[in-house]
């Protein structure tokens, strides 16, 4: 499938940085070999290293897809948007470079979306490996909750954590709140009213906020269980993943995050960002200091000094890392 032999589809799919570089071949490969439904690829770039840029750049020579490269690292947000400023089919499906497809994934989607008019769609969206076997999100709600002295944020996940032959035969195309970025297909002329994608939030929630402006814009999300797909979540695999990843999860791009949605959105500072506060760092402890504490350490009292060590080095480099 290439963009000579497709003059003017449907749909263009933008595939973008998530956390790290190192599935890039494994995801791209399943989208040529899975989509059977025309599409016009392009694919954002930020800052790869040697090998994986290269890749690339023959991967879309080969296959004659846009590739746009970015010499530094790119929120997620930021990377969207310089794909979506090259769209000009009805639809864009936003798709991380750590998604895993499955044959026929594309094509309910749209049909979905033509049928019901819906803005936004979802597959059922799964996570980790095996693929295809556990639940990450099969739809859920966002909006705001006002209450008499304070305005709380809804976000709820459907299913999350549940095996997918347990989940899926109950489910069928139906209405819901939240869609993730991980794989979405969005109707482009919503952007005509909402304007691009937030790049203030740099690291998360950036899809609870496009689902609360799709519902201010009078738009739907549709959940569409007839398409399935997974995402690939870290540890990096390489050294050349962490980096970005630390980036990526830094403190400071999360806590600008979640302040900009609060004040965005007139929040009160309640419970719901408390905690999120309180678990600044947790994905590099989990994913980076705890896997290599207990690779060197040995018995229970070295872990717990390795482990102190890292998270010290961790502050440290944390701090530095946004300013490089």
């Amino acid at each position: 499938m290439n963009l000579s032999a497709i003059a003017n589809p449907k749909v263009t799919i933008v595939v973008v940085p998530r956390e790290r570089f190192s599935y890039t071949r494994e995801s791209l490969e399943s989208i040529y070999e899975h989509t059977n439904y025309p599409f016009n690829l392009i694919y954002v770039d930020g800052n790869s290293p040697p090998h994986i840029k290269d890749y690339l750049t023959e991967q879309a020579q080969q296959k004659q897809f846009k590739l746009i490269r970015s010499d530094r690292y790119l929120s997620p947000n930021c990377a969207r948007n310089m794909g979506l400023k090259q769209v000009t089919s009805q639809y864009v499906v936003f798709l991380d470079n750590d998604v895993v497809v499955t044959p026929g994934w594309l094509k309910p989607l749209v049909d979905c979306a033509q049928a019901t008019e819906a803005t936004v769609v979802s597959p059922l969206l799964c996570q980790g490996t095996p693929l295809h076997q556990e639940v990450h999100c099969a739809g859920g709600e966002t909006g705001v909750k006002v209450e008499t002295h304070r305005r709380r944020i809804i976000e709820k996940i459907y299913d999350q954590g549940r095996r997918v032959a347990d989940v899926q035969p109950q489910l069928k195309q139906q209405q819901t709140g939240l869609a993730e970025f991980h794989c979405m297909l969005v109707c482009t002329e919503i952007f005509q009213q909402i304007g691009f994608l937030d790049e203030a939030l740099l690291s998360t929630k950036e899809h609870v906020d496009l689902c609360m402006l799709v519902a201010e814009a009078g738009g739907t999300v549709y959940l569409e269980p007839k398409s399935l797909v997974t995402y690939v979540p870290g540890p990096p695999l390489e050294w050349t993943d962490l980096h970005y990843y630390m980036l990526r999860w830094s403190d400071r791009w999360e806590l600008a995050s979640l302040k900009h949605l609060r004040q965005k959105w007139n929040l009160t500072e309640d419970e719901y960002f408390q905690n999120r506060y309180n678990r600044l760092g947790s994905r590099r402890h989990m994913t980076i200091i705890h896997p290599f504490a207990r690779k060197l350490s040995i018995g229970n009292f070295g872990f717990r000094v390795v482990s102190k060590i890292l998270r010290l080095m961790d502050r440290i480099f944390n701090r530095l890392i946004t300013s490089w």
